[in-house]
């Protein structure tokens, strides 16, 4: 499977995460955010630039309730918590937005 952003075709697994994590640009977030008939807003790249800045420093993509506690530490209680974060991502806040993000599928996700 794949996916073609701005006439680069990037390799895909079958739930649409990117093969080649150093492929990943803004636009590939934005593309695969249509295609959910999402549109990105701050809050969302907040917690896409979070995962990707956690990934690099552990070089895992966390499950959902260590997103959770993890982003409550640096953005604070009102974003740290699964209410919140599945307003943004509503398919599922570790899922979704790993994919979004450029990252593998988290950790424990089915």
């Amino acid at each position: 499977m794949s996916i073609q952003i701005n006439g680069k075709v990037l390799e895909t697994d079958e739930e649409g995460y990117i093969q080649a994590l150093d492929e990943w640009s803004p636009e590939v977030a934005e593309y695969m955010a249509k295609e959910d008939d999402c549109d990105l807003t701050e809050n969302h790249w907040e917690v896409i630039n979070f995962l990707r800045d956690y990934y690099d420093e552990y070089q895992v993509a966390p499950a959902v309730r260590v997103l959770t506690k993890a982003i409550g530490k640096r953005l604070g209680k009102d974003k740290g918590n699964s209410k919140y974060l599945y307003q943004l991502f509503p398919y599922g806040p570790a899922k979704q937005a790993c994919r979004y993000a450029g990252l593998p599928k988290p950790t424990g996700c089915v």
